[in-house]
């Protein structure tokens, strides 16, 4: 069933209806200059949608907290942490509660953190609470604007960035992005393309005619009508509304805004034997004392003799106290830290390795580690053990330096494979799988392990067989023993014990 909104009158005289279904998948842009009736313009659509789908208002000026009263909205204040808001828009959405988010009395800047942190939660929800919600947000040139101004960055980045996620990525989590502004020219160009529908108001600027233009599909010369459209007057265009620009009058509404156009009041009368001059120049009885902030004083420009005055009193900083000198035992076991800490980072097989060995410098700069560091040879081996998995302690005593020993025969690039199967063969362990084997050699790649693994046993130092449940055994000749059966295929699981006594 289509459920359409009464929006006002289209020319003819025939209503101009809305389709609710087809604006929470393509959304809506409503632009126009400032007292071209905008704010009516959204009230309305408010007001007629409230009973069908939720609603959610970001209201910089607190335009619409009157839809409480009529229509049961709550009234959240932006003056929350950014914390609070993420989790009040995560609560929102979960309890499916229309909200108008205030944000009046909040500087410019403050608006768009709020902003961004609520639309964030919203966006963030829970898959279950994916349910349809019209987001409105009127300005939307404050929250995305086309270029810097005088916010920062941070506070700019992350405000665009919500508003890109709602009109960009909204629509498959149920969020469809109402955004109004009053120029097209300040608006961030990948927001305001996303929308599908347009209600197009008064203007005046040749720019923003020429942009209003181009979205509707008028000619050029068709732009100057939007200089004469009236107050509560848009041309409508898109899916849910019109396949062809079509002229619309914005209906009655039944809640008004709090603040409003001047209207104009006529002066007061004074009374007889007022005098006008006193009344102005005289403090009232309680009228507070408004007392301006303190200025702060110039700061006196330097002449050169103050220069040549700073320059002689200059003194070089006292020598930084060097660090304590360390033992050759605590800077092996600070160098074995650092190893393994490369060793350990997931990302360290797609790096070659001299870019593993600069990381490796500056960690043992950052450290300020005394004596000359480990050379590249050095390094690529003291890797292999770390990869391997064998540490400083496991490493001592007769059995780890006949492993060693075996291994040293071996190319320093399959060094990292021998010791890992020889840590499993010592252990009594399963067979490392081919990935366990692949992450000794700083690889991802199972191919290269199997490569290596059948240069190992060319070389003589390896002898593999597979058992009748397809699971790999290999025997270490030059150290007598063999790992447990292990499925090649399998996790890469680390084999217990290190370099343990059978």
């Amino acid at each position: 069933m289509t459920i359409s909104v009464e929006m006002g009158v289209a020319s003819g005289g025939r209503p101009a209806a809305l389709d609710l279904e087809e604006l929470l998948a393509t959304r809506l842009l409503v632009q126009g200059n400032s007292g071209s009736g905008k704010s009516h313009l959204l009230r309305r659509l408010l007001e007629q949608s409230a009973p069908h789908v939720q609603q959610v208002v970001i209201d910089p000026e607190g335009d619409f907290v009157t839809l409480a009263d009529a229509h049961g909205h709550v009234v959240v204040e932006g003056d929350h942490g950014e914390a609070d808001l993420q989790r009040i828009a995560a609560r929102v959405r979960a309890h499916r509660v229309s909200v108008v988010l205030t944000l009046e009395s909040l500087d410019v800047e403050a608006q768009m953190r709020a902003a961004a942190a609520f639309l964030g939660g919203l966006f963030e929800a829970e898959r279950d609470h994916w349910y349809p919600v019209l987001v409105v947000v009127d300005e939307a040139q404050l929250f995305a604007p086309a270029a810097a101004g005088e916010v920062s960055d941070e506070a700019r980045k992350a405000s665009l960035g919500a508003m890109t996620n709602l009109m960009c990525r909204g629509r498959k989590r149920g969020l469809a992005g109402i955004i109004a502004t009053q120029r097209l020219a300040k608006l961030a160009k990948n927001v305001a393309a996303e929308a599908s529908n347009f209600l197009m108001g008064r203007t005046f600027l040749d720019i923003d005619m020429a942009r209003a233009a181009d979205l509707l599909g008028l000619e050029r010369r068709q732009a100057e009508s939007f200089r004469d459209l009236e107050r509560g007057h848009f041309i409508a265009l898109g899916p849910a509304l019109s396949k062809r620009p079509l002229p619309i009058a914005i209906g009655p509404v039944s809640t008004s805004a709090r603040s409003s156009s001047p209207k104009l009041v006529p002066l007061p009368s004074p009374a007889a034997g007022d005098d006008l001059r006193e009344l102005i120049l005289t403090p009232a009885e309680n009228e507070p004392v408004w007392t301006p902030a303190p200025r702060p004083a110039p700061t006196p420009r330097a002449t050169p003799t103050d220069l040549l005055q700073q320059l002689a009193q200059y003194r070089p900083p006292e020598p930084v106290e060097v660090a304590p000198s360390m033992t050759d035992a605590e800077r092996d076991a600070a160098l074995s830290d650092i190893l393994r800490e490369i060793a350990a980072d997931p990302d360290g097989a797609h790096h070659p390795i001299a870019v593993l060995y600069q990381d490796f410098l500056v960690r043992c700069r950052m450290r300020r580690l005394p004596g000359e560091p480990l050379d590249l040879g050095r390094f690529r081996r003291r890797l292999a053990i770390a990869r391997a998995g064998v540490d400083g302690e496991a490493a001592d005593g007769d059995e780890a330096e006949a492993v060693t020993a075996a291994c040293a025969s071996l190319p320093e690039e399959v060094q990292g494979l021998f010791l890992l199967l020889a840590r499993a063969a010592r252990a009594g362990a399963p067979c490392p799988s081919d990935d366990a084997l692949a992450r000794a050699i700083g690889s991802r790649s199972p191919g290269r392990a199997r490569r290596l693994l059948a240069y190992v046993e060319s070389r003589g130092a390896a002898v593999c067989r597979t058992d009748f449940r397809g699971n790999r055994v290999v025997a270490l000749p030059g150290l007598g023993c063999e790992t447990a059966p292990g499925n090649p295929k399998g996790a890469a699981e680390e084999p217990a014990g290190l370099f343990a006594a059978e």
